[in-house]
């Protein structure tokens, strides 16, 4: 198979004839899962992975690597075990950080394929082959998928107005920059790995290991598309509906923005540019609603904490579980 460019960005793929033993494979994909006190959240999760369906395209196990110091996932995991004939591995990174979570379960993964999705969300059946038949048709080295809001109760009407909690979605085949890639719904091959000692980097110990996980390896030549079947569904908890919390989410998520090494220079004086000029507008954004004026004040607090990073500092230090 070979792969050209278009100019909207999506990947055009000229398949080729390939042999009768490579049809027949079999594929393993292994699910990673870093969870980190959220026992109900991963128990919902692992019976969704559960009820995979596979085409006998695929086989495919879970590894769950608990960043919880007082392992709140084992007997969550021990349990599901017990009663499920899915293979569940269980791990444990004592050292709260999500970097090393993830580096953790891919060392505990098996098969040609790894997979991650988050311990807040939970994924339609046909999940994991939509991801695996995305990748066979287009050849490329990853495959992600949408990630949409599952409220547990009706969110006020500013939240929904204001898209919060809503994601980017694509064509399927759409080629990806880094800056659109994530951890939360995600497959690639195994192989991409090679040659590389630590996959996600420590000093991300909040956030941002994805994306800079994601820039080193399109970097080295590696190629990343959307598959917009592939959905999961992220569960937002009233308690996330909050003002409070979509503050804090940008300043920990602008804090996070100056350890990747690229564009620092630019990203600065974009910031630099977009303080002033968003406090300026936030008074006539106003009358507009309030949901315009908060999802103006978000990106205010994002480009004001990078602003601070840059200079040493960091508001918020700690993600919200």
């Amino acid at each position: 198979m070979t792969l050209t460019g278009t100019a909207d960005g999506m990947v055009a793929a000229r398949v080729q004839p390939i042999d009768a033993v490579t049809a027949k494979r079999t594929h393993h994909l292994c699910v990673c899962i870093c969870t980190f006190k959220r026992p109900e959240l991963l128990k919902r999760l692992l019976a969704s992975l559960a009820s995979q369906r596979t085409a006998a395209l695929f086989t495919y196990s879970v590894v769950v690597a608990d960043n919880d110091a007082m392992k709140s996932a084992e007997p969550v995991v021990a349990a599901f075990s017990s009663q499920s004939p899915l293979h569940v591995t269980y791990c444990f990174e004592p050292q709260q950080n999500i970097a090393l979570a993830r580096n953790r379960a891919i060392e505990h993964a098996s098969g040609d394929f790894v997979v991650f999705i988050d311990d807040d969300e939970f994924p339609v059946q046909d999940w994991l082959r939509n991801l695996l038949e995305t990748y066979l048709a287009y050849g490329v080295d990853g495959v992600l998928g949408p990630v949409n809001p599952w409220f547990e109760c009706d969110p006020p009407s500013w939240v929904r107005k204001g898209g919060f909690f809503d994601r980017p979605n694509h064509a399927t085949g759409y080629k990806l920059s880094w800056a659109e890639c994530r951890t939360g719904n995600v497959l690639f091959r195994r192989s991409v790995l090679d040659g590389v000692a630590t996959p996600f980097r420590s000093e991300f110990d909040t956030a941002g290991e994805d994306m800079d996980f994601f820039r080193r390896m399109i970097n080295k030549g590696c190629a990343f598309i959307w598959c917009s079947d592939a959905v999961v569904y992220e569960v937002v908890p009233a308690a996330r509906c909050t003002r409070s919390f979509l503050l804090r989410r940008a300043l920990l998520r602008g804090s996070n923005f100056r350890k990747h090494p690229t564009d620092r220079l630019k990203n600065l004086l974009r910031s630099m540019v977009a303080v002033p000029s968003y406090t300026l507008a936030l008074p006539i954004l106003a009358v507009c609603g309030q949901h315009v004026f908060f999802k103006y004040l978000v990106k205010l607090c994002d480009h004001a904490s990078r602003l601070l990073a840059f200079l040493g500092l960091s508001v918020v230090t700690q993600r919200e579980t």
